[in-house]
């Protein structure tokens, strides 16, 4: 697949990924690390068949948990767009704090369940 072919892949991925949560950068924010990433994550990594946009994104979830130093903006993201495309449900987004502290611990949970309830009481108020 050409660079060309794989980098319009990818940004037909991320928009199926982020909908209207993350708009592609443009004008001066597209830089290489953009192209980059909508070429090598999205169109190679995210554009392959065997898992689905939910699957990838409840993995994404967990590693973002157990290894951002703050993960509330990267969460809020993922839990916003999985919201909007309708891959989770609202009692499944708590779900996922119930389990992460299980395998992650209290105080790396502590920051996700936060920006689960703020993510909730948002999108309830609309």
């Amino acid at each position: 697949m050409s660079d060309t072919s794989r980098l319009e892949k990818g940004k037909e991925m991320f928009a199926a990924v982020y909908g209207k949560t993350v708009p592609i950068p443009e004008g001066a924010a597209y830089t290489p690390f953009t192209e980059l990433m909508l070429t090598n994550l999205f169109g190679d990594v995210w554009g392959r068949e065997t898992m689905s946009v939910r699957d990838r994104r409840l993995i994404l979830i967990g590693a973002i948990a157990a290894l951002a130093p703050d993960p509330s903006m990267l969460i809020e993201i993922q839990l916003r767009a999985a919201l909007d495309n309708g891959e989770l449900q609202r009692e499944q987004l708590r779900e996922i704090a119930i389990i992460l502290t299980q395998y992650i611990g209290y105080p790396r949970t502590v920051p996700v369940m936060q920006t689960i309830e703020k993510v909730l009481a948002e999108t309830e108020a609309k």
